[in-house]
């Protein structure tokens, strides 16, 4: 009900977006839903629409959790700072927004950070038992899984210490006492694991991965019967268990039962097949599919192949044939204990289509062997709300899961989508999550399998050796990906928020951080109305932007002055946008419409040969260049003289040896393949570690791995480049070129390492250097009247100073926009070439979507296309090879990413062309960063206010786009101004000294134009917006503001900025 009436609404209201109470609530109702893709998007635009909203700490807090289940943990962490430093009343108190902090630390295996952080909270007087319980489970699974926390002996004693310690804070947690039993099968204690399982069981009886343990207990001591019957209980609860289908083939292999072994390993493929979304990211290691999972993953598959061979070669039963050991799957699906769980499991979801007025769903047979019937009914566990919900996107919706299912329902939904996994209970608990400790279960439990019988079939292929790679890194997953149930805590959100709002809070619960309790809810409209009784005001001035003043480009800044004097200034300004009020906020556009046939896909590059020095100053060359997406100006070198060899390997070691490289350690593959982990399958994100080194260390890197090409190439008659790591997960620069055997993965896949982020901006140091460039056309140099970035005022790293990228070939930049779509050229300095992808600026919208469906951030993510999925999607590709001298120049907002063929050097920059459509894709990029809370190196304000400074305009278009950033800046600065005032908070000048930074808010990372504000206290002076500072000091008190520009200077300038009247008429480009 309440989610059709929001729609309607929407449906019915052109500017939803006027109305923030209608906004959240939506978002809260998705986030009910589990439709995180559109909560996201909601909550997004509230905070981009007002920051200031009264539940704008709900909004960060939520948007911190969602993030954290999609991998995207910078943003994740950002979020929950915000709501962390928000002085308002909360779902959560304060140390449980620091709990779910210190799990983001150890989620993204900064386990040191994440243990301090752990400890810190655990001092505090005020902490809860729960949370305490919480803590300790979260600590002894790190000392039981984190090798970096000390010596294995200690390790395991500290992990049964601090799990006794959670039991004692918590008795009834049955995940405590389940992760207990695994630390006592580590260090072989059975009886006392058998007790810990058994105990769990009977807190939590539908929790799979105890099931899985207590196999893999009686499996070590020879009672096949048991484990066999542990394991189905295991599948049974959860259908997807793929560690229990492995061990459970194990098993009936090793009693000679072919036939089941062969069905087991089958379920055990699929569902690892299912589980292997990518989620790697630039600057954070991907953590569940590491190399000695694919490892098992190959074994599994070649004894599938080996029982295939087995199984077709093998007489037929008959009578005489030798009585099984064990059951078959039909007949184990049916014994005792896993009758009477799958009973009550039925029960349960019954229970539940009954309470939801559906029909319960008969419980299928066990799962059919290959090739036999293809009639499965889909398991009671999976009892999924099918019902289509209007103008929302099936794939995003998940079901609606209640206490009586949470564990039945544990794996529902997409297993990397939701690392954590929907395990709802009614109160803030358990942040161990029951559905994704599988992931760390096959794994202990085939790797304690030390006593298995093996017939002569069983080759070495799931040897007790393969098996335990598997569980070290398996395990490690577990502690740092999957030990926080993120519903544990959306759950507190949704019990917690609505009657938090509607009711007041006892005095006394304001003493206790962990004194909440949840408390039921009768109906999500009731936020809504609340919202919008506590913010009257507000709401009305923002669903008739029209009653209030109205502002424009034709004003003068007395008539601005004035103009705002009419606004609340009681109260901050709503909203703050260089784009017009009432526009809609920012967005992906939509592509082009037309339908492109095979050839339009793969349209020929836009290139122009040079002949001599006049071809390249000539107007036509920046003319032509402007006119296309992306272009390639070859033999520039040659016609410029440009000597190419300042900025050769050889002269920058004897330039800068110990000058710093960043390093990329990435896969080494074909330029249009990108494969995943386990070369299975095309995937798109792509694998990068970051590291750092120097020139030096960089070139000897370079230079071996091409004499180790030239003796393959010797040897084999094909060049390679060299390994140089056994595993991607390895992150310092170290000798290994050196030391490292030569050995070839198996899956084909070699790494290599690419020097990218070479500063060559100090002009004493490279000064040789920069001096060639200037032998470029004007339009194409670093430093330019015509060019934007030369009016910044002070250095943008990578932007308005040249960088260098060292290369082996396999490099690769993977796929982006540039910063504030800026146009940027690439200049190749050889000796080998660069293969280039690009896409024009109207399609990016496109490739954000895909992105998207890859579960892949599109700003902070590490991301290759899949060709044919663009081509699929009617995008249309460039691709061209660049050549030793060849000149490439990336027009404003083309996407494009970049693979070195050879061993090679490049050089970049990025320049700003005074065209409306440079200024105009950047100011949107800027808008569209704050939605997305990705700071925008470029300042576009500050270099607004520049460009009025310094340039004069005669293109009506750009300055119409100038002169609207200017006012709604200025309009601003007079209101936040006025709103300081009325705090009784005086306004002291500080001025700006010459090159000094623009200034980003120390939380939100915000441009903060003119008006900044830090806390008097601090020791180290950090500028706040104003949101933040609010956040921070409702009433402003301990906050010092400061003033870059007088008023009457801002005033001037703006005043001053006219259209440049030429005798003919401005163009626009």
């Amino acid at each position: 009900m309440s989610l059709s009436a929001y729609q309607k609404y929407m449906r019915l209201c052109e500017k939803y977006w006027n109305n923030h109470s209608f906004i959240y609530g939506l978002g809260i109702v998705y986030f009910e839903f589990r439709c995180f893709k559109w909560s996201i998007k909601l909550f997004q635009e509230l905070l981009y629409l007002n920051p200031y909203f009264i539940c704008a700490n709900e909004a960060h807090l939520r948007l911190g959790l969602m993030l954290k289940v999609n991998g995207d943990f910078r943003s994740a962490l950002k979020h929950l700072q915000l709501a962390l430093a928000d002085a308002s009343r909360s779902t959560f108190s304060d140390l449980q927004v620091k709990f779910q902090i210190a799990h983001l630390y150890e989620v993204q295996n900064k386990h040191k950070a994440a243990k301090e952080s752990y400890e810190f909270i655990l001092n505090d007087k005020n902490i809860s038992l729960d949370l305490k319980a919480d803590i300790y489970r979260q600590l002894g699974w790190m000392y039981h899984c984190v090798e970096c926390l000390g010596e294995k002996k200690e390790r395991e004693s500290n992990a049964l210490r601090f799990l006794q310690k959670s039991i004692e804070a918590d008795p009834k947690c049955g995940q405590s006492l389940y992760l207990l039993g695994r630390c006592y099968a580590g260090v072989n204690k059975v009886h006392d694991a058998f007790l810990a399982y058994r105990n769990s069981v009977e807190k939590s009886e539908g929790n799979a991965d105890t099931w899985c343990s207590i196999g893999v207990l009686y499996q070590q001591q020879n009672q096949p019967t048991d484990a066999l019957q542990a394991y189905i209980c295991a599948v049974q609860l959860d259908k997807e268990h793929r560690s229990a289908w492995t061990n459970l083939g194990i098993l009936y292999e090793s009693c000679g039962q072919l036939r089941d072994a062969y069905a087991c390993y089958l379920n055990a493929v699929k569902q690892i097949s299912n589980q292997k979304i990518n989620i790697a990211r630039e600057g954070s290691k991907p953590i569940l599919f590491t190399s000695s999972t694919n490892g098992l993953t190959k074994g599994i598959l070649q004894r599938v192949k080996f029982l295939e061979t087995q199984l077709n070669q093998a007489p037929l039963p008959s009578i005489t044939s030798k009585r099984r050991q064990l059951c078959s799957i039909e007949e184990a699906w049916n014994l005792p204990i896993s009758l009477e769980i799958n009973s009550r499991q039925q029960q349960n979801v019954q229970m539940q289509h009954r309470q939801y007025g559906k029909n319960s769903s008969v419980q299928g047979p066990p799962p059919p062997y290959p090739h036999g019937s293809q009639n499965n009914p889909t398991p009671a566990k999976r009892a999924k709300d099918d019902t289509e919900m209007s103008e929302i996107n099936l794939s995003e919706q998940r079901e609606i899961n209640t206490p009586q299912l949470t564990q039945q329902n544990q794996r529902v939904f997409n297993v990397q989508k939701e690392k954590f996994g929907p395990q709802l209970t009614t109160s803030y608990r358990q942040p161990l999550n029951d559905s994704m400790s599988s992931l760390g279960t096959s794994v202990t439990h085939g790797g304690d399998v030390t006593s298995v019988k093996k017939n002569t079939f069983c080759s070495e292929v799931l040897s007790t050796k393969i098996i335990k790679e598997e569980s070290t890194d398996l395990e490690r997953s577990f502690s740092s990906n999957d030990q926080v149930s993120l519903d544990q805590s959306l759950n507190a959100c949704n019990q917690n928020i609505l009657t938090e709002l509607v009711e007041d809070h006892n005095e006394s619960s304001a003493h206790n951080d962990d004194s909440k309790t949840p408390i039921n809810y009768e109906s999500l409209t009731q936020i809504n109305d609340y919202s919008q009784n506590m913010q009257k005001t507000k709401i009305e001035y923002d669903q008739d932007p029209d009653a209030s003043p109205t502002f424009n480009i034709q004003m003068e800044s007395k008539q601005l002055w004035s103009a705002v004097q009419l606004l609340p200034v009681h109260e901050p300004p709503i909203s703050y946008t260089v784009l017009l009020r009432s526009a809609p906020p920012p967005a992906p556009p939509d592509c082009p419409p037309q339908k492109l046939s095979r050839e339009q896909l793969l349209p020929p590059t836009p290139s122009v040969h040079l002949e001599n020095k006049k071809n390249a100053f000539s107007p036509q060359l920046q003319e032509f260049c402007l006119k296309h997406p992306i272009a390639v100006v070859r033999g520039l070198a040659g016609a410029l003289k440009l000597d190419l060899g300042l900025f050769s390997t050889k002269t920058l070691v004897e330039a800068n040896p110990d000058h710093s490289v960043e390093v990329r350690t990435q896969v080494n593959q074909s330029p249009d393949e990108n494969w995943d982990i386990s070369q299975a399958k095309r995937v798109w994100a792509c694998i990068s570690h970051r590291s750092h080194t120097t020139i030096a260390k960089y070139a000897q890197y370079q230079a071996s791995s091409f004499q180790d090409s030239l003796k393959d190439e010797g040897d084999k008659g094909s060049a390679g480049s060299q390994v140089m790591s056994d595993s991607d997960s390895k992150d310092s620069v170290s000798n290994s070129n050196i030391n490292l055997k030569r050995k070839k993965p198996k899956n084909g896949s070699k790494m290599l390492r690419f020097g990218t982020n070479v500063d060559l901006s100090d002009e004493r140091k490279w000064k040789p250097q920069l001096s060639e460039l200037q032998k470029l056309p004007a339009f194409a140099r670093v430093i330019s009247a015509a060019n934007m970035l030369s009016h910044v005022g002070h250095v943008i790293l990578g932007m308005n100073t040249v960088q260098l990228y060292m290369k082996v070939p396999g490099s690769r930049t993977p796929g982006h926009q540039e910063n504030n779509n800026f146009c940027s050229i690439n200049i190749n300095i050889g000796p080998g070439d660069c293969e280039w992808f690009a896409v024009p600026d109207s399609y990016w919208g496109g490739i954000h979507n895909l992105c998207e469906k890859n579960n892949i951030s599109y700003l902070h993510g590490s991301w290759w296309p899949v060709l044919e999925d663009l081509y699929k999607e009617n995008i249309p590709v460039y691709r061209f090879i660049q050549k030793p001298g060849d000149l490439v120049w990336v027009n404003a907002g083309c996407v494009h990413w970049v693979q070195s063929v050879g061993w090679c050097n490049n050089i970049a920059w990025n320049v700003g062309p005074l065209t409306a459509r440079q200024y105009s894709l950047a100011i949107e990029r800027y808008e569209w960063n704050k939605l997305q809370s990705f700071k925008s190196i470029v300042p576009m304000v500050h270099l607004s206010w520049n460009l009025a400074r310094n340039i004069k305009v005669s293109d009506v278009k750009l300055f119409e786009l100038i002169k609207m950033c200017l006012c709604q800046s200025l309009k601003n600065v007079f209101h936040i101004q006025e709103y300081v005032k009325s705090k009784g908070v005086e306004i002291r000048f500080n001025g700006r000294g010459k090159n000094e930074a623009s200034h980003y808010c120390g939380q939100c990372e915000v441009e903060v134009f003119n008006v900044l504000f830090i806390r008097e206290q601090e020791k180290r002076h950090v500028v706040h917006c104003l949101p933040c500072v609010l956040k921070l000091s409702p009433s402003l008190q301990g906050i010092v503001c400061l003033e870059e520009y007088r008023l009457s200077e801002l005033e001037h300038v703006y005043d001053s900025f006219t259209l440049y009247r030429t005798q003919g008429l401005g163009q626009s480009h």
